[in-house]
């Protein structure tokens, strides 16, 4: 598991640094295995997510924030699904890269698969729901939160607790919207593998730029409507 932690942070941070020099942070790239074996990064302007699947099985994944200046890249760990020991930590890099596409360590290439650019695309932390009285309730800030990220044509949202090194699960795929409807399509969740390949349609409005109204059922087939405001 230490192992597959540290390649995913090498191939992470080596990504992040060939996208910025083609003058593109945001979105989401994929890599896979010869086994099988999918690994997916999206990314906002300062915050990065990856996951790892295969199939039906989710494997691991990790995020937090980074910055990149003057060629070095620094990684700091909010959440990690199988070492815990690194959330909190900060790791610094200069990496190599060659193109539009790149290799690094011998790893193997990565593709992108969308550059975010859509008025969607951001990383959002849940701020409100509504409950049985009909009513939303907003949530108050904490060390524990909910957070979701799209990019063009990804998702993935993760709940977490960075104080305490918690996390308590995953879940992402891609996405679609059209005519007010936002549909996700499951490629991995760490609560359930039956989900895999399970679309859910809801009703979306993003109201001022920034807050996501979301409504319809649950994957459990629960009603909700919550409400996801941008974080960055």
């Amino acid at each position: 598991m230490k192992k597959l932690f540290y390649l995913s942070q090498i191939v992470v941070l080596g990504l992040l640094f060939a996208v910025q020099a083609l003058g593109q942070i945001k979105g989401a790239w994929k890599q896979t295995s010869p086994d099988g074996k999918t690994t997916m990064l999206i990314c906002s302007d300062n915050y990065l997510m990856i996951s790892r699947y295969q199939e039906k099985e989710f494997l691991y994944t990790e995020g937090g924030v980074y910055n990149l200046t003057d060629g070095t890249l620094t990684y700091k760990s909010e959440f990690n699904s199988v070492d815990t020991s690194k959330v909190g930590k900060a790791l610094s890099f200069k990496i190599n890269f060659s193109g539009n596409k790149f290799s690094v360590e011998g790893l193997g290439e990565w593709q992108q698969v969308d550059d975010a650019n859509t008025p969607a695309a951001a990383v959002y932390r849940i701020t409100g729901r509504m409950g049985n009285d009909n009513k939303i309730s907003p949530m108050q800030r904490g060390a524990r939160k909910t957070l979701k990220m799209l990019t063009g044509t990804r998702f993935q949202w993760v709940a977490i607790n960075p104080e305490t090194k918690q996390f308590s699960g995953t879940g992402g795929g891609t996405y679609t919207i059209k005519d007010g409807k936002y549909t996700e399509t499951i490629d991995f969740f760490s609560r359930d593998n039956n989900r895999v390949g399970a679309s859910l349609s809801f009703d979306y409005e993003l109201k001022d730029g920034k807050d996501w109204h979301h409504s319809g059922l649950s994957s459990a087939g629960a009603k909700i409507y919550e409400i996801w405001s941008k974080e960055q």
